[in-house]
């Protein structure tokens, strides 16, 4: 039950109805309470949060390159809100059901022109240990020799990623990444593409930075 301080024309304090009084720093107020949320758990409802939580979980641990990767996508919100959008909508399988998932051959963790990565090998020999390979095609429109390689390594039973960032150019042609070594016998998904050197020192644009592609998940040795 409210009451009216100093009569009539005084401050209201407690609740009537949906409305709450009272004061703050001798400021009387009344506000009106939120509208109850009805209906909270409908399936609808329910999966959409089976849906976000499934690309949250996937972007997270790989965070440090998306905020690069989608920063062309960033004008009006984040870049990782970025990704969040874009996986959203081209990268989510499964149902309500079943659960929903990533397709992790339509995901991306960095989108722009900047020619990509070519003939990429990735396998698994030694312990802890990636090795990529892939063609020098710096001669591509827009593409040169000192681009920098990204790579993102996403180990979905662990629920965490490595990410290298300038650990090659585009010219070197390969690469070996070192991984944890608890990820040894799991399986992981590689990204990977380049970005321009002015990246290093400005703003990433779509000029330079190349779409991520997905390669072959590899049991990791």
């Amino acid at each position: 039950m409210a009451t009216i301080k100093k009569g009539i024309l005084g401050g209201v304090s407690g609740k009537v109805g949906n409305v709450v009084g009272g004061s703050w720093k001798g400021v009387d107020y009344l506000r009106s309470l939120p509208a109850e949320v009805r209906q909270a758990n409908t399936t609808l409802q329910i999966s959409q949060r089976m849906k976000f939580k499934a690309v949250i979980d996937f972007l997270k641990p790989l965070n440090e390159l998306i905020r690069i990767g989608f920063k062309p996508d960033s004008a009006k919100m984040t870049a990782f809100n970025a990704a969040m959008s874009y996986n959203y909508n081209n990268a989510l399988t499964g149902d309500f059901e079943s659960g929903f998932s990533i397709d992790y051959a339509k995901a991306l963790v960095a989108r722009g022109n900047l020619a990509g990565i070519a003939g990429a090998v990735i396998e698994s020999a030694n312990p802890g240990q990636l090795s990529l390979n892939w063609t020098d095609n710096s001669a591509e429109t827009g593409a040169a020799a000192t681009d920098i390689l990204y790579v993102g390594v996403y180990n979905p039973d662990k629920g965490t990623a490595v990410v290298r960032i300038n650990s090659a150019q585009r010219a070197t042609g390969t690469v070996t990444i070192d991984l944890p070594a608890d990820y040894s016998g799991d399986l992981v998904h590689c990204y990977a593409g380049f970005l321009g050197t002015d990246v290093l020192v400005g703003t990433a644009t779509r000029e330079t930075v190349s779409t991520s592609i997905h390669m072959e998940s590899v049991v990791v040795a």
